[in-house]
């Protein structure tokens, strides 16, 4: 699969305590646009799986190449995540990255167990968008989209 190019996305919530937990996910989709519906895969080993589980909100970050240790950081079992990484709390206290290209605010809508993975499906309740070009990940290398090409 490392041949598919994909974009990458950090996701982040918090649980009852509050405290901030959060993946990398490169398996992300829209699923719907009449509700806005988009998904994210995360694995059933990862650390913050439980609180994925049942968390009721998430954002959804859609990260720029300068982002690429950070990306690498959340996806690092035991790494200390949100250490210096530029995160600030919204009026919810969800960790949000004021500096993503694109931040979805999601409500939980489902979750599916697939294979070694849940599907965590979220409806669309806010966007914030920059005009930051997203990384592309491929074959293990982050990498810029050339701004203005077209096929």
């Amino acid at each position: 699969m490392a041949s598919f190019p994909s974009g990458v996305t950090i996701v982040t919530t918090v649980d009852d305590a509050g405290r901030r937990w959060g993946f990398t996910a490169t398996s992300f989709c829209v699923v719907s646009m009449d509700p806005p519906l988009v998904l994210v895969c995360l694995s059933d080993s990862a650390e913050c799986h439980p609180v994925f589980a049942k968390a009721d909100r998430w954002i959804i970050h859609v990260i720029h190449p300068e982002h690429a240790d950070l990306a690498r950081r959340f996806a690092t079992r035991g790494a200390d995540k949100f250490a210096d990484a530029g995160f600030v709390s919204d009026e919810r206290g969800l960790p949000i990255l004021p500096t993503a290209s694109l931040r979805l605010d999601c409500t939980s809508h489902a979750r599916q167990p697939s294979g070694d993975h849940t599907i965590l499906v979220g409806k669309v309740a806010d966007i914030d968008m920059t005009d930051r070009l997203p990384a592309i990940y491929f074959r293990r290398q982050f990498h810029t989209l050339a701004e203005g090409v077209t096929a």
